[in-house]
C-alpha cells in the first residue's frame, strides 16, 4: 500500500502514521504545499493522507495552495481512493464532501476523552474499539458532519470528532498521530494558544504521562490496519 502525506508546515509531518507505514513495510511519500512542491500524479499513490496545520481551511488568500489541495482532493475521491484527514486535513475533506468548518464553541487543547457512537460500533474501521478513548487535540474550529457521511465520535467540548463517508474516507478532528516530540513541537510553534481557559491544558499537563502516548499509538496503529483492509482503490 502506497502512502503519500500533504503537509501544510514544517511542524505537522506524519509522526505516528509514519512510524505505523514503516513498521508495516508500506511506502511513504509526502509534499510540502508551504513550500509549493509539486501534487503527485493519482496513480502514484493508493492512500492520501491529509495532516493538520494552523491554518483555517478557508484562509484562500493567505494560503493559495489550499484551494490546488481541495481539487486534489475530489480527484483523490472520484478515483475511489482511501483517504484520511486529520484535525485541519478533516476539515478540509469535510469541506470537499459538502460540509462546513466554522470557530468550535471554544478551542480544545490537551488530552480529552473521545466518546464513539453507535455508528462508530458497525464501522468497519473502528469495530472493537472501547466506547470512550483517550486523545489528543489542538484545535479551535470544527467541521460539520457532511452529506452522506456518518458522524463516528464526539468529546465534551467539540461534537464532531470523526466521520466516515462511505468505506474509504474518514477524518479525525483529533490526533492520535502526535507522538511525544510532536507536542514538543506543536508547543514551541503555536505555544502562545496555551492561555488561561476552559479546555486548555498547560504543557505540564500535556506531557508529563508517557501512557497516554502509548494509547494512542496502539489505537492509531489499529485504526490504519483496518483502513489498509480496504485495499487500494
Amino acid at each position: 500500500m502506497r502512502l503519500h502525506y500533504l503537509q501544510h508546515v514544517p511542524f505537522e509531518d506524519a509522526a505516528n502514521i509514519a512510524a505505523w507505514a514503516a513498521d508495516r513495510g508500506h511506502p511513504l511519500s509526502h509534499t510540502r504545499l508551504d513550500l509549493d512542491e509539486p501534487l503527485p500524479a493519482q496513480e502514484a499513490f493508493d492512500w492520501l493522507v491529509v495532516m493538520g496545520g494552523p491554518m483555517n481551511a478557508d484562509e484562500h488568500a493567505a494560503y493559495p495552495w489550499l484551494l490546488r489541495e481541495k481539487a486534489f482532493l475530489r480527484s483523490t475521491i472520484d478515483r475511489h481512493g482511501l483517504v484520511l484527514g486529520v484535525c485541519l486535513g478533516a476539515q478540509l475533506l469535510a469541506e470537499v464532501l459538502g460540509g462546513t468548518v466554522a470557530a468550535n464553541g471554544r478551542k480544545e487543547i490537551g488530552w480529552y476523552p473521545i466518546t464513539l457512537t453507535e455508528a462508530a460500533a458497525r464501522s468497519a474501521m473502528f469495530r472493537g474499539f472501547a466506547r470512550q478513548l483517550p486523545a489528543f487535540h489542538w484545535h479551535g474550529d470544527t467541521f460539520s458532519i457532511p452529506p452522506r457521511a456518518v458522524r463516528l465520535a464526539g468529546s465534551a467540548t467539540c461534537a464532531n470528532q470523526a466521520f466516515q463517508a462511505g468505506d474509504r474516507l474518514l477524518g479525525l478532528q483529533f490526533h492520535w498521530d502526535y507522538s511525544p516530540a510532536s507536542v514538543q513541537t506543536m508547543i514551541r510553534h503555536c505555544g502562545g494558544e496555551l492561555v488561561d481557559a476552559p479546555g486548555i491544558q498547560q504543557p505540564p499537563q500535556m506531557l508529563a504521562d508517557p501512557e497516554p502516548f502509548r494509547q494512542v499509538k496502539e489505537l492509531l496503529y489499529q485504526l490504519l490496519d483496518a483502513m489498509a483492509a480496504q485495499g487500494p482503490g
